[in-house]
């Protein structure tokens, strides 16, 4: 049997990169995932790519109302929810000399208040065993100048994951942080430097030599959301190549 037979999983930021690997992996290990982002291009590229056993939502993780949306979709059509994946994200830099209200703004509403408002919309119908994983980045560990604002946002997730561990442990929920390293994905493309200069920089301090695959983040989600990682919750599994630990 496959390890995520009939269950259902929620993804944000699901349509390319990291989401997208994580809901084709999920499928593929028998879940029916429901997607969702902002852009219906990208949306209907992702499900055509996934296959079967996904929805796609057109909805901003910024935006409760949108949140509601999806809620409201996924309580009609699946009725239940065992595994939600906040994920969506973006990278944008700034130094504290140029930072202004609207980077910072942008960036929590986000990557820091979007996911609380996530949980809560989809936790009255997460069956009993669930998982939530909330998918942060190594650099909530690390001081990267240029990152004030999305790093801040990333170690916001650790918090939560302690905090919902212990507050939902009597519902049989489990709350798991992952934080990837650097990742080849298309968010690459939107920092300033080329992607060959990034690519060269992050392999140079990346122990393991490279950057990682979304395939390979992925895994690590499957083991989050599935009975194999049933003895861990309140945890920050680092797919990291080591860039935070050394």
């Amino acid at each position: 049997m496959s390890t995520l037979q009939g269950k259902t999983a929620v993804v944000s930021g699901g349509t390319t990169g990291i989401g997208l690997a994580i809901a084709q992996r999920f499928v593929a290990e028998g879940a029916h995932v429901v997607i969702f982002g902002r852009r219906q291009a990208q949306l209907d590229e992702a499900a055509e790519s996934i296959g079967r056993n996904v929805t796609a939502i057109r909805a901003d993780a910024a935006n409760l109302d949108d949140l509601d949306r999806v809620a409201a979709a996924v309580r009609e059509e699946r009725g239940a929810v065992d595994i939600v994946v906040s994920n969506a994200g973006y990278t944008e830099q700034a130094s504290i000399e140029t930072i202004t209200p609207e980077h910072f703004d942008k960036a929590f509403n986000l990557m820091a208040r979007g996911p609380v408002f996530m949980v809560q919309k989809l936790l009255p119908m997460m069956t009993g065993r669930g998982s939530i994983i909330l998918v942060s980045s190594a650099m909530h560990l690390m001081g990267i100048p240029g990152h004030t604002a999305y790093a801040a946002t990333k170690a916001a997730l650790r918090s939560y994951a302690r905090t919902w561990a212990a507050e939902f442990k009597d519902r049989g929920i489990r709350v798991n942080m992952l934080s990837p390293g650097v990742t080849d994905t298309p968010i690459l493309d939107s920092q300033s430097a080329t992607r060959e200069e990034l690519v060269s920089m992050y392999q140079a301090m990346v122990p393991i030599g490279r950057v990682a695959r979304a395939e390979e983040i992925a895994g690590a989600a499957l083991f989050l959301a599935s009975e194999q990682s049933s003895y861990v919750t309140g945890a920050d599994l680092m797919a990291d190549g080591g860039i935070g630990q050394v």
